[in-house]
């Protein structure tokens, strides 16, 4: 098996180089899920952060109690992180590329302050970010970016751990679709308690009851 490469800071400090003063990794996270929200999470940067936590990765790349550990690391290594939700019903409604920029732009909320000197690093080849925007922001795709960048990695974290603790909180107020396990993603567990229970209140009723288009499934649980 080929060792999977930690992250590094290569693309940020060349951004940096380039005369950027913050860098802004992006990941989204619940992109394939059944059930719940789907979550975007940014992490800025400058020169001033130093070295990234040891031991980030992608999330998924991760254990989640790995992920769990690591998340208050990421957040604490970032001069802030964010990250924003758009619902199940919202991705019904909308699909859900325009849910990952709703999602985003609610994130960005809060990260007014830095947006002025930034580029946005984002995670995979389709910009669907820049849609979403209300004022131009100068984003930069980059495929594997959640594996190859350390800013990156740490928003996969720092998103796929507030998801999943969001999904684990619904599986006590909504038991029976085993979220705590499957964080609302299709195993073979929860299409069985979809068959014996019906879809609850935080399913995605259009992806149950048509086919759902493979590029939207590239994300893993």
């Amino acid at each position: 098996m080929v060792p999977v490469a930690d992250p590094t800071l290569a693309t940020e400090l060349a951004l940096h180089a380039e005369g950027v003063r913050y860098v802004i990794g992006c990941d989204e996270v619940g992109r394939g899920a059944i059930a719940g929200p789907v979550a975007v999470g940014f992490c800025v940067i400058d020169l001033s952060v130093g070295a990234h936590p040891v031991g980030l990765r992608d999330s998924k790349l991760l254990s989640e109690k790995r992920r769990e550990e690591l998340a208050p690391l990421a957040r604490q290594w970032a001069l802030h992180s964010a990250v924003g939700l758009a619902t199940a019903d919202e991705v019904d409604e909308i699909g859900i590329i325009r849910s990952l920029g709703l999602a985003a732009s609610r994130a960005l909320e809060s990260l007014a302050g830095f947006l002025d000197d930034c580029v946005v690093l984002l995670d995979g080849s389709h910009n669907w970010l820049t849609p979403a925007l209300a004022s131009p922001l100068d984003v930069r795709t980059r495929v594997k970016a959640d594996r190859d960048c350390a800013s990156v990695s740490a928003a996969s974290v720092v998103a796929k751990v507030h998801r999943d603790r969001l999904m684990i909180d619904a599986d006590a107020r909504i038991p029976g679709y085993g979220w705590t396990g499957n964080k609302g993603y299709g195993s073979s567990d929860h299409y069985a308690a979809l068959d014996a229970l019906g879809p609850s209140e935080l399913h995605r009723l259009t992806w149950l009851h048509k086919a759902v288009d493979p590029a939207e499934l590239r994300e893993s649980a």
